[in-house]
Parts: structure tokens; sequence; C-alpha cells
């Protein structure tokens, strides 16, 4: 049995509770949460203890595992907890807003040999493992396009918003990384964004509702990702690989893949999943097993550190892009 800290429990952090809670060889033994009323709320739904000091949490020999899903500006701080205590550590994107932060914190984790796994999901849903696996089979040839769609129902509060970095840094930070996995080692080197707000509320915390970003690889395969906070029809999410032999798509998710034909309509489909936990639900608990093969067997995630520092360089390269109206290049 491992024994688990979560540090937050909101939405996110809530849904990985479940996920350690139900997984037989885990326990949550802590959870550190600042709001009273989260907090209260862990303890009564798992019985786990309530700290209010981090740090002794990271002194506790029995813990085993670290889980961080609290605000951005609190993550390396754990990671470096984490590292000086040789624990074995997940953590939600993005790393930091602050690339020279996350690079310190990297020295520490090569020379300490720390396990660190991001918090990149999609990594780890079957549709887009799939299409990984059949393009690098060779099943469509030479890779020459990559397009990615994401659309949520709906945006975050307000609250979160203001402190979630921006559209590229919170949102498409999950596509740039998706893009990369799909290129290999193949690293992006030209990005172009565009942004906008039909909203007032974005343009008054600095964010936008709606993006669109254009990459280049060094090869030369253009990678299209598209971004919007809302969607009335539910959560959008759509991975197209385009090559020279053919094309591989990972599509959206349903209730059901149930049709109904009737004297007023036909071909009427459910319609998508309306929230990404839903969406993701296997890719998350695919996710947690890496994590576990990770601590048991130091076998490295699918999605590492690195892969988060390359996500987060993409996404300031997008920032900088729309901010000075020009295509950016990367070294």
């Amino acid at each position: 049995m491992l024994n688990v800290a979560l540090f937050g429990f909101g939405r996110i952090g809530q849904m990985h509770a479940r996920n350690i809670h139900n997984k037989k060889d885990l326990k949550l033994l802590y959870v550190f949460e600042k709001a009273v009323v989260l907090s209260r709320k862990a303890k009564r739904l798992y019985d786990c203890k309530i700290e209010n000091n981090y740090k002794n949490i990271f002194r506790d020999k029995k813990v085993d595992i670290i889980f961080i899903s609290s605000p951005t500006n609190t993550h390396l701080k754990y990671i470096n907890e984490g590292i000086k205590f040789n624990k074995t550590i997940f953590c939600e994107k993005p790393l930091d807003l602050n690339i020279n932060k996350i690079i310190k914190t990297y020295k520490k984790i090569k020379k300490n040999k720390s396990r660190v796994q991001m918090g990149f999901n999609r990594r780890y849903d079957p549709g887009h493992y799939a299409i990984k696996k059949d393009l690098d089979l060779g099943k469509i040839g030479m890779l020459e396009k990559i397009i990615i769609t994401s659309r949520d129902p709906a945006p975050p509060s307000k609250l979160y918003l203001k402190s979630s970095g921006g559209i590229f840094r919170d949102m498409m930070i999950h596509d740039f990384d998706l893009c990369r996995f799909y290129l290999k080692n193949d690293e992006i080197i030209e990005i172009n964004a565009a942004a906008t707000s039909f909203d007032p509320m974005y343009k008054k915390i600095n964010d936008h509702e709606l993006a669109t970003v254009t990459m280049k690889s060094k090869k030369g395969v253009i990678c299209v990702i598209t971004n919007s906070r809302h969607c009335s029809f539910g959560y959008d999410q759509r991975v197209e690989l385009f090559g020279k032999k053919g094309m591989l798509i990972s599509g959206n998710k349903k209730i059901n893949e149930t049709e109904i034909f009737n004297s007023t309509r036909t071909n009427s489909k459910q319609t998508f999943l309306n929230f990404f936990i839903e969406r993701y639900k296997d890719a998350y608990l695919l996710q947690l097993y890496d994590l576990i093969m990770l601590h048991k067997k130091k076998v490295s995630p699918r999605s590492t550190y690195i892969d988060g520092f390359n996500a987060l360089q993409i996404a300031n390269a997008a920032h900088k892009s729309l901010k000075q109206k020009k295509v950016i290049k990367l070294k």
C-alpha cells in the first residue's frame, strides 16, 4: 500500500482524490488545503489527515507520493520539498510561470534523480495514444500536419482565470504538449498566435476567450491549434494527424453511441460529454497507473518534468507572439 498526500482539493484535486481512493494499492493519507470548507469536505469523504503545516507532510516517512493540484504559484515550492525528502511527485500543469525557476528546480531533479510526472493527461487518452502508435508504425507515412481543436463547454471561475497565466499557459498548454508528443524529437521552432474576446470580462483580467496558434517544426510539420473557453454543444476535443499516405483522427466522446431515427429527425446522435473530467476519465486512471509504475519500478512516465518545461516555453512564445504581433522563433 502506497500512501499519498494531496495538495489542493479544488475541482481537479477532488477528481484525483476519488481516483486515489478507488485504487486498491493507494491510500489518501493527507490532504493539504487552505480553504476550510474544502479541507472539511476531504476529511468527511476520505477520513484523511488534514495538516495545516505542509512541511510536516513531507517529513512524514510514511508518505510515498506527493500529488500537486494546488494553485500554480505553489507548484515548485512543493516539488522542491518533495525532492528534499525523496518523494515520488506528480504535478499538474503548468509547473510555474517563471522559466528560470523551473530550470533551477530541474537541476535539482537531475542531481537527485528525483521521480517527477507531469499532469498532461491527454497523452494517456486511449484514442489520442492509439493514433500516436499508428503514426509511429508508419500507417500514414511521413507526418505533414497536426490539427487540434479544444473547446471547453464553459470557462472556469473569474477568480481562477485571474491567476491561471492566460489561455496559452492554462488551456492551450495541453495542446502544445500533445503536438510535441506526436512530433517526437522534432521540436517546434516557429509560433504565430492570434486571440480575441467577445465577453468584456476577459479584457478586464488580461486574458482571451478564443485563440488560434499556428506552429512549424524543424522538419516542416505545420501544427494548427484552436481553443475556445466556451462551447454550446459540449466538450469539443479533436485531433487530426495528416500524413503523406493518409490521415488519423481521434474524435469527441459522447454519452453513448446511439442514434435516433423517427418522423421528425434522422441520424440524431447523443451530445458530447460536457466536462473534461468525464471526457478524460480513462486517461486520468491510466496516468495514475503510470505514476505507480514510476514509484515502484522507476519506469520513466509518459509525461515528464522536461515536457512541462518545453510546453511552457511554447506557451510563453505564443503569448509573446500575440503581444508583439509577429512570428516568434525558438532556438
